[in-house]
């Protein structure tokens, strides 16, 4: 099957998420690859002029997406399950769509491993979800620090290397801010470069360390990743691997968090106990039960009530970003005041609206929202405002009373593989039918509260 021939679902535009709440969780859950290593490791596909094969690929719009761009580009990729073989040989654009790039954040590190093997490299700049500028301009100067010029003009960022022999150089490059993009960007480029390459506050996520293990497994020489300073000594050339992708952490937690808000025992694997560590913290502080059953394999066992508590996003191993929408639905039914304090993202609030519509007594001051837990949540229709809000507003149908009714789907899709069937498995109530059947419902419906 080709990647691009992955949704089985109803367009997601056209189509809403029904749920009804208060089912109790029962079972196991299995966690699919990290969407985040997925896209990055998709994206070092350029490097390698060998066939290789990837294993535990998620199913997600996202991953079509960055397929979609790679075969624009020239690379050859065939689906058979959860493993994707690659065959990068024959590139034969140096310039990345711009109609793909601007719905795909991730495909902007193209521009790294484009440049490190042709020397050449066109990409538009980048979309994704709107939760904030996330701008490029340390992937830019890391670049120029390894001898590329690089202009951007009409929202186009042009890239090369001169001279008889157009390879980047190995240089010592600081980063301002641990950016995960930057860094990843920036390590997959200097594979290839000529000499050795110093990341100074790179980013430590274990996406970062995944790729790096996915590069040496095809020949690079990366030390380092998952500290703040990662080496790599350059290599003219990299050979074929078969890997195996992290399981996500982001939905491993979107689990965890589900069994607390339900009050549910459920298990899940596989995943890496040391990815999930703050949050795994934040549940007990709660008051929910995490028990490590095996190696790889979780079980929370939610409490009947649980306690509010303090959350402040950070870069890994901080609390993540990725997991505060969540964690403030799970709060809302919380005994006592929280304060969510978001410092990576500038606009990663908005679903704060969507919750309060739902009951829930949220404010907003700046970047930090203070939340009043409430006895109970009520069904009603809510607009998912991006990835992960789509997840926290899953989460608070589950546990609210009656029916609610999720737009904005194409969001969930990005990066929850197969979620609904999962959620189906474990007892949850719900289902994704067309827009048409509730349209009328969801405009008469009122608002519950607002946000200050």
């Amino acid at each position: 099957m080709s990647l691009t021939e992955l949704s089985s679902k109803p367009e997601a535009d056209n189509s809403v998420l029904q749920i009804w709440g208060k089912q109790t969780l029962k079972g196991h859950v299995k966690i699919s690859g990290a969407k985040n290593s997925a896209l990055a490791i998709m994206a070092g596909a350029l490097l390698c002029p060998d066939d290789f094969r990837l294993r535990n690929v998620p199913s997600l719009v996202d991953v079509t997406r960055m397929g979609q761009i790679l075969s624009a580009l020239g690379i050859k990729l065939e689906r058979n399950g959860d493993i994707v073989d690659i065959n990068a040989r024959d590139i034969g654009e140096s310039k990345a769509p711009y109609e793909l790039v601007s719905q795909l954040r991730a495909s902007f590190f193209a521009i790294g491993p484009m440049l490190a093997r042709l020397g050449v490299a066109r990409v538009p700049l980048p979309g994704g979800c709107a939760i904030g500028a996330r701008p490029v301009d340390l992937h830019v100067r890391g670049l120029q620090s390894m001898g590329a010029d690089v202009q951007i003009e009409h929202g186009m960022v042009h890239a090369y290397v001169t001279g008889p022999n157009p390879r980047l150089k190995g240089a010592k490059i600081y980063l301002d801010y641990p950016s995960v993009g930057a860094t990843e960007t920036l390590m997959m480029a200097a594979t290839l470069a000529d000499g050795e390459t110093t990341i100074e506050n790179a980013a430590q996520e274990p996406e970062v360390s995944d790729l790096a293990n996915f590069c040496n497994s095809m020949g690079a020489k990366i030390r380092g990743a998952g500290t703040n300073t990662i080496i790599i000594s350059g290599v003219p050339r990299l050979h074929s691997t078969d890997y195996n992708i992290i399981p996500d952490r982001v939905e491993a937690a979107t689990f965890l968090v589900a069994g607390a808000i339900t009050h549910s025992e459920i298990s899940l694997s596989p995943i890496v106990p040391d990815h999930l560590t703050a949050a795994i913290a934040k549940l007990r502080d709660i008051g929910a039960k995490v028990i490590l059953e095996d190696r790889d394999c979780l079980r929370i066992i939610g409490a009947q009530s649980h306690m509010a508590t303090d959350i402040e996003t950070l870069p890994y191993p901080g609390f993540p970003t990725d997991m505060q929408a969540q964690f403030m639905a799970l709060l809302t039914l919380s005994e006592g005041t929280s304060t969510i304090s978001e410092t990576v993202f500038e606009n990663r609030l908005r679903h704060v609206a969507e919750l309060n519509r739902m009951g829930a007594d949220i404010r907003v001051k700046g970047n930090h929202a203070i939340v009043r837990g409430v006895s109970m949540l009520s069904g009603a229709p809510v607009v998912a405002t991006d990835l992960r809000a789509s997840a926290a507003l899953v989460l608070a149908g589950l546990a609210a009373e009656g029916k609610t009714t999720i737009k904005g789907l194409h969001h969930l899709d990005r990066g929850y593989d197969n979620l609904e069937d999962k959620m189906r498995r474990l007892g949850a109530k719900l289902q994704r039918v067309q827009d048409d059947a509730v349209a009328d419902e969801a405009a008469t419906a009122p608002a519950t509260a607002s946000v200050e």
